[in-house]
């Protein structure tokens, strides 16, 4: 299990990453995090909300509300100003990475952010 300061510090960069891929809501994000980190990574509603509505507040990611078969849920998506975060977050993490990589001595992660 992670602790909880890299749970915190990894769960905007995160977030941003998956909206990027399109809308979702709580509940798929839950599961896709839960699925892509292979059970390692679980998050709950009250850990997620708080933050979708942090990054909201900031304009980063925007929502509105789809009624989808008799039910009514709260789409979020990532906004322009999303998106330039997103950059910033992927260089930073990056760098965060490959300066471990260095003092591990392992190779490091060569990439190009779009």
């Amino acid at each position: 299990m992670h602790t909880k300061g890299l749970m915190a510090a990894s769960t905007k960069p995160l977030l941003l990453t998956i909206l990027s891929r399109g809308r979702s809501y709580g509940y798929d994000i839950i599961q896709e995090v839960k699925t892509v980190s292979g059970g390692s990574l679980l998050w709950s509603d009250g850990m997620l909300y708080p933050v979708l509505h942090k990054l909201e507040s900031e304009k980063l990611i925007s929502s509105e509300w789809v009624e989808k078969d008799d039910r009514k849920r709260k789409y979020y998506k990532l906004t322009d100003k999303g998106r330039k975060e997103l950059v910033r977050e992927k260089e930073a993490w990056i760098s965060v990475h490959n300066t471990l990589m260095r003092f591990w001595d392992l190779p490091e992660m060569k990439v190009l952010i779009k």
